[in-house]
């Protein structure tokens, strides 16, 4: 029987403990700050935050290149030979990361990559889904397992509201912001992935507390998410407050399972401090 590995990029954001016990492999994505490279996840999402704090300016990201995924796939192979890799990627809309895996795959066999139209907690979602069907059916072919991974990508539903909405407009990965607007007003985007892209679905009005209830309470209204998963995401600043009070409307509306996932220093400079999100599968 031969095993399957999983791999994914560091702007899936899972939390070091799921990634140790499932052995998902991650490969990072970058940060340049003051025309320096760092790596996700060596870069502490505070040390985005002093910069941004002091200089006014906000670190640009880029993609994992080919080489890196090369790099990543050759690890794989030689740490788990005659394996099967899965490689289940971050949106190929919004980065070129999915691209520069592609070219690198060209050089293995048995290497299979999936877009997963999706980022931090969607795609955390989409990999944790991969990763208990692979605890719970350790014999499962690798191509009924693709189908099924395929088969809740179109299912699984992002939604944010970015802390900063400096932050979400130095990224300049959502198209249709309505910044100067949204900054008079004390307005709070909704930011979803459609068809991969970052949209900015809706506005809220008020302080973090009552605007993240307000997008929880839509969110489970909008999508019947299974109640077997939720996967809550903050960024650094948010206020431990709202935290619990998410918790307890997980459980007021059934979730089995809550899992908090930190958004890393990459995804950090898109949300900013103080940011919240929600991702789950849909039924």
């Amino acid at each position: 029987m031969r095993r399957i590995i999983l791999s994914t990029e560091s702007g899936a954001d899972l939390p070091k403990d799921l990634v140790e016990k499932h052995q998902i492999q991650v490969v990072p994505m970058h940060i340049i700050m003051d025309g320096k490279d760092y790596l996700d996840g060596e870069l502490s999402v505070e040390k985005v935050f002093d910069y941004h704090s002091h200089t006014k300016k906000i670190p640009s990201t880029t993609a994992t290149n080919v080489h890196e995924y090369h790099e990543l796939f050759t690890k794989i192979r030689m740490n788990f030979p005659d394996s099967i890799i899965i490689h289940i990627g971050y949106t190929s809309k919004a980065s070129a990361s999915f691209q520069s895996a592609l070219i690198a795959a060209e050089d293995f066999e048995d290497l299979f990559l999936i877009d997963t139209l999706n980022v931090t907690g969607g795609l955390g979602a989409i990999v944790m889904y991969a990763a208990t069907m692979l605890e719970e059916e350790p014999s499962i072919s690798h191509v009924h397992l693709i189908e099924k991974i395929e088969s809740v990508v179109p299912k699984t539903m992002l939604a944010f509201i970015p802390g900063s909405l400096d932050f979400l407009r130095a990224g300049g990965r959502v198209s249709n912001i309505a910044y100067i607007g949204g900054s008079l007003l004390k307005i709070k985007p909704c930011i979803e992935l459609k068809e991969g892209k970052l949209v900015s679905t809706r506005k809220y009005r008020g302080n973090m507390s009552i605007v993240a209830e307000k997008l929880m309470r839509d969110y489970l209204k909008q999508y019947d998410i299974d109640r077997k998963q939720l996967y809550l995401i903050y960024s650094i600043g948010l206020d431990e407050s709202i935290k619990r009070r998410m918790d307890e409307i997980a459980k007021e509306t059934g979730f089995q399972n809550v899992t908090w996932m930190q958004a890393g220093a990459m995804i950090s400079t898109h949300a900013g401090p103080g940011g919240f999100g929600i991702a789950g599968i849909e039924h």
